[in-house]
């Protein structure tokens, strides 16, 4: 049988005090509702837990008995409530995000480091993987995910840079022996370096040029899991093997440098940046309200 939690302190506080109105007034509760508790207890249990005269309030024997186990019992209550409302008062504790590995590359390595050293009481738990996955079902409380992958119950707030582009390159010394692509169909006669989605999908490469979109899937002699793998590929290309399509944030430093060199530039696709995505619930855990509340005032100040 379960008892209501204020039922057992209005028992308590009168016990202690001998007397409903001394207990009101230390509880700043009515007497009439102190009373209607006990009885409402005593009623559960089947057991008059006190002795009431118009004079004075007495525990009866069961009443003392219950009182000495009580205390105890509701000071450990009242410590883990403490603790709870720690969390609340203060930024502490772990936030898990869920992100493909991509952000974890472009968008996190600017964002994670300020917010851990403004909140040095919150651990960050990343999960960095390609699936599509159902973060509260993987245990996290949010995740990272472009517009085309977020679910509908979901609430979004930008993240990163708001435009991004797939850049196509390929190193100086594989041009030099085999031409530069002047339409996206010429890659089809190419070596191209493909990378391919844990699911087993290998997503087609795409280019776009005043409205108009091509899509194609050009073979070639590597093909890398879609990820942190890509960076073998990235080798790949500098070494001459082939062209690559990656996002341009990845590709920047090696075109900066000339290792590598812009293919079909003009054809660059552009679409809309990720979203930091988590569910709709009134009550967010404050680890995930902090890291919300710095992404958007870093949008903000950008």
């Amino acid at each position: 049988m379960r008892h209501d939690l204020g039922d057992l302190n209005a028992f308590v506080a009168v016990a202690r005090a001998r007397g409903f109105r001394d207990a009101a007034r230390a509880g700043n509760i009515s007497a009439s509702a102190l009373s209607e508790a006990v009885r409402r207890l005593e009623v559960q249990l089947g057991v008059r837990l006190l002795n009431r005269t118009t004079r004075s309030v007495v525990p009866t024997e069961a009443g003392e008995r219950l009182l000495d186990r009580l205390g105890p019992a509701l000071r450990e209550v009242d410590a883990a409530l403490d603790v709870v409302n720690g969390y609340r008062d203060r930024v502490a504790g772990t936030l898990r995000l869920n992100v493909p590995v991509v952000a974890a590359r472009l968008v996190l390595p600017a964002i994670v480091p300020p917010f851990l050293a403004a909140y040095p009481e919150i651990q960050l738990e990343v999960m960095a993987e390609d699936s599509f996955v159902d973060v509260l079902a993987a245990g996290c409380d949010a995740g990272i995910r472009y517009d085309e992958r977020l679910e509908q119950d979901m609430i979004a707030v930008p993240i990163g840079p708001r435009r991004q582009r797939f850049a196509t390159a390929a190193s100086p010394s594989y041009l030099a022996a085999s031409g530069h692509p002047e339409h996206p169909r010429d890659l089809m006669a190419h070596a191209c370096l493909r990378g391919r989605f844990s699911s087993g999908a290998m997503p087609p490469w795409e280019f776009e040029r005043q409205g108009e979109v091509i899509r194609l899937d050009p073979s070639g002699p590597l093909v890398v899991g879609s990820g942190s793998a890509m960076e073998l590929a990235i080798e790949a290309a500098i070494s001459g093997t082939g062209v690559i399509h990656l996002f341009e944030q990845w590709l920047q430093p090696h075109l900066d440098s000339g290792a590598l060199e812009p293919v079909l530039e003009p054809w660059w696709q552009s679409f809309s940046g990720p979203f930091l995505y988590y569910p709709g619930r009134r009550l967010v855990p404050a680890p995930l309200r902090a890291f919300l509340d710095f992404v958007k005032a870093r949008g903000a100040a950008g």
